[in-house]
C-alpha cells in the first residue's frame, strides 16, 4: 500500500498583507474631513461677511478716506488721535454704557420672572410662550416709532396720563436721564420676551428631583426658587448677560428713531456710539474717522467681553468650591 505525503507550499509574505482598496480610504477620508465640511459653510460666511469687512475697515481706518473722494492717502494713527481728542466721542461712550446699564440690569430680573411665570402650570402654555416673543418679532423701527409717540413731551401718552394724575409732566427729549430710560424702555420692550424663552429652556432642563427634595425639606416655592432655580441657571445667566453686553454696546436704531435729526438729541444727550459712527460716516463723509470709532468700539466690546469672562470664571470657580 502505497502513502501519499501532501506537501504545502509555503505562503509568501506578500501575501499575508492585507491591501487597502480605494474604497476604504475614500470611507476613512469622510470620517476624517466631513466634519470640517459640514462646519465650512458657516466659516465661510463669517469670513465674507464677518471677517473681511472687520479687516477692511481696519485698513480704511489707518486712511483719508471721504464718500466723494474716496482715498486720500495714509494717514497712520491721525484718525484715532482725532477722534479720542473729541469730546463728542466721550459724551456718546458715556451715553451708550449709560443707556446699557439702564436696560440690562431690569431686562434681565424681567426676563428671570416671566421665565419662572412661564415654568408654572399655565393654562395655554405654548400661547403665553408665542406671545411674549411678539415684541421681538416688531421691526425695530416701528417699536421706536411708537414709542417716540408715547414719550413726546407734550402731547405723549405718558405725560397725558402723568398730568391727568397731577404729576408734573417728564422732559423725556431734554434731560438726559429721562432719554436713557425712555431709550432703555424700548431696549427692554423688545428684547425681554426672547430673554425670557432661553432662560425658559434652560429652567426646564434642571432636574425635577431638586425640587422634590426642597419640597420634602420643607422650602417655600420662593425659597425653591432662590436655592435651587437661580444656581442652576448660572451658566445661562451669563450667556444672557455677556449677548446683552455686546448687543447693548451697539444700540442704534432705538436712539437714532428716538430724535428726528439724528444726533442725539439737541445737546447729543443720548447719542450712542453707533449713531457717532453714523454722524460721521455719512453725516460728516469722512469714513476713515468712522472706521476708526467703529474701530475703538470693536475694542471696548472686547475689554468688556474679557472682563465678564473673567467675572464669570471667577463665579464658575467659586460655585464648584461650594
Amino acid at each position: 500500500m502505497a502513502l501519499t505525503v501532501r506537501t504545502e507550499k509555503p505562503k509568501s509574505a506578500a501575501a499575508g498583507v492585507r491591501r487597502v482598496g480605494f474604497g476604504s480610504k475614500l470611507a476613512r477620508w469622510d470620517v476624517k474631513v466631513s466634519p470640517y465640511l459640514y462646519i465650512s459653510p458657516f466659516f465661510i460666511l463669517f469670513a465674507v461677511v464677518g471677517l473681511f469687512p472687520l479687516v477692511y475697515t481696519g485698513w480704511v481706518s489707518l486712511h483719508n478716506w471721504n464718500l466723494i473722494g474716496g482715498n486720500q492717502g495714509f494717514a497712520g494713527l491721525e484718525n484715532y488721535e482725532f477722534i479720542l481728542n473729541q469730546p463728542y466721542f466721550w459724551n456718546a461712550v458715556g451715553n451708550t454704557f449709560s443707556i446699557f446699564l439702564i436696560s440690562a440690569v431690569p431686562q434681565l430680573i424681567a426676563a428671570i420672572a416671566i421665565a419662572a411665570l412661564l415654568d408654572a402650570n399655565l393654562r395655554a402654555k405654548t400661547f403665553w410662550r408665542m406671545g411674549v416673543l411678539l415684541p421681538f418679532v416688531v421691526a425695530p423701527v416701528a417699536v421706536g416709532l411708537i414709542f417716540n409717540n408715547m414719550f413726546a413731551d407734550q402731547s405723549g401718552a405718558i405725560n397725558s396720563f402723568l398730568s391727568g394724575i397731577g404729576l408734573p409732566a417728564v422732559p423725556w427729549h431734554s434731560d438726559s436721564l429721562a432719554s436713557h430710560a425712555a431709550i432703555a424702555t424700548m431696549v427692554n420692550f423688545r428684547w425681554t420676551g426672547y430673554n425670557a424663552l432661553i432662560l425658559l429652556a434652560a429652567m426646564q432642563a434642571i432636574p425635577r428631583e431638586l425640587y422634590e427634595a426642597a419640597i420634602i425639606d420643607g422650602a417655600s416655592r420662593w425659597r425653591q426658587f432662590v436655592s435651587v432655580t437661580v444656581p442652576m441657571l448660572r451658566p445661562t445667566i451669563i450667556f444672557v448677560v455677556i449677548t446683552a453686553t455686546i448687543g447693548g454696546l451697539q444700540i442704534f436704531d432705538e436712539a437714532r428713531v428716538f430724535d428726528p435729526y439724528g444726533l442725539g438729541g439737541a445737546d447729543r444727550q443720548w447719542q450712542t456710539v453707533t449713531m457717532y459712527i453714523w454722524e460721521q460716516g455719512w453725516g460728516q463723509r469722512n469714513f476713515g474717522r468712522a472706521s476708526a470709532v467703529a474701530w475703538l468700539l470693536f475694542v471696548i466690546i472686547v475689554l468688556i467681553a474679557l472682563l465678564n469672562f473673567l467675572i464669570t470664571r471667577r463665579i464658575a470657580t467659586q460655585g464648584g468650591r461650594k
